[in-house]
């Protein structure tokens, strides 16, 4: 509980560390774009100033137009557009050369500047005054992207990072329990092809004794046991059809070994249930599913299984009376490691939901949990 804490806490660290991160670019990056944009306003004053200084001057010394042509030409970056008082250009600078030749175009374009920066009047003496249009440099006008985009950025590396950190952690636990698992059913095979060597020499002893055939009942399940975990790790084949069949098999076994407490049920379909599925692994599943749900009822309740189809898929339920689930068990439950229960190791459902989504191509999810009322496990898997 103590490390789940601390997971979630470095959690929100890392999430506020990166939302720091991004809000300090955007916030630096506005910060000099604003910078700039007002060094851009100045240098338009500046070229206005000379401008108005030029006309003010009756006969301006060859010094002063040199000056103010040195102004005007140092501007290589800003767009600049001079109309007179009846909206006709009388000079322009940086404009797209694609228009410069286009009176109406240079008119609409410097009343589009306008609307960004109101124009700077020069008023001269004759009443011919006239009016200075400017907008930002085109470098200026891509800055003010720039902080938005290098956030986002920064935003897909981290999500990719964590993808690929939880990718590799999923794919070493993988390796892990299908090791695990095989290693499992290396240590079973030992003693069980033992167990079925005397279990038939006591058939030639006492061949109708009902004891040896429940013996010889529990000594083929370990055997499935052991080819399950045999499995892990590796594609199975779907080479089993008669879905029914498989049901009915586990609720034959099972219902003998639960308690006489638990009301166990079977609904099946009245006709057969075709649908390609590996049966030691799905017996597997509804082993786990049942057993669970005993477990939740303390040995004593109301036990139903359906099998039903439903939009071209084959439908399985396990629904019980137990003491159901709160909003963050349901939602930890299939999680590796994660058990309501003192005892056991938590990889029953994590492993039969690797079963139907990967082996299967379906979905195991819990489609209704209420505390201290039940929970009912949905399968889903689309007919072939």
């Amino acid at each position: 509980m103590r490390k789940s804490i601390f997971a979630r806490l470095n959690n929100w660290i890392i999430f506020v560390v990166m939302t720091a991160l991004v809000v300090a670019i955007v916030v630096s990056s506005t910060i000099l774009i604003n910078f700039l944009r007002k060094e851009e306003i100045k240098r338009v004053d500046i070229l206005v100033s000379a401008l108005k200084f030029q006309q003010e001057v009756t006969t301006p010394s060859l010094e002063v137009q040199e000056l103010v042509l040195q102004i005007y030409s140092s501007n290589t970056t800003i767009p600049v557009i001079i109309l007179d008082k009846d909206d006709r250009p009388v000079e322009h600078k940086n404009i797209p050369q694609e228009i410069e030749n286009d009176s109406e175009e240079i008119v609409m374009l410097a009343k589009k500047m306008g609307k960004n920066y109101p124009p700077i009047e020069l008023k001269f003496s004759n009443q011919n005054n006239q009016f200075v249009y400017y907008d930002n440099s085109r470098v200026l006008n891509n800055l003010r992207y720039s902080p938005y985009i290098l956030g986002l950025f920064i935003l897909l590396y981290f999500g990719f990072s964590f993808w690929f950190f939880r990718t590799i952690k999923k794919t070493d636990e993988g390796y892990l329990w299908a090791g695990l698992a095989k290693e499992t059913a290396h240590q079973i095979g030992t003693p069980l092809s033992s167990m079925i060597g005397w279990m038939e020499i006591m058939k030639l002893e006492t061949p109708d004794s009902e004891g040896v055939y429940e013996i010889e009942k529990d000594i083929e399940r370990l055997r499935t046991i052991s080819e399950r975990f045999s499995k892990i790790g590796s594609v199975p084949e779907l080479n089993d059809m008669n879905f029914n069949e498989t049901i009915l098999e586990n609720y034959d076994y099972l219902k003998t070994r639960i308690s006489k407490k638990v009301k166990f049920s079977l609904h099946l379909p009245v006709y057969t249930v075709m649908l390609p599925h590996n049966k030691i692994l799905m017996s597997w599943v509804i082993e786990n599913l049942v057993k669970n749900a005993v477990d939740a009822m303390k040995g004593e309740g109301i036990l139903d299984m359906y099998v039903f189809e439903r939009n071209k898929n084959i439908l399985v339920e396990v629904k019980d009376t137990g003491s159901g689930m709160t909003k963050q068990q349901a939602r930890n439950a299939f999680k590796p490691g994660y058990s309501t229960k003192k005892r056991g190791w938590g990889l029953g459902l994590s492993l039969a939901r690797r079963v139907i989504h990967e082996y299967h191509n379906g979905d195991i999810k819990i489609s209704q949990t209420e505390v201290g009322k039940g929970t009912t496990f949905r399968i889903t898997i689309k007919k072939a």
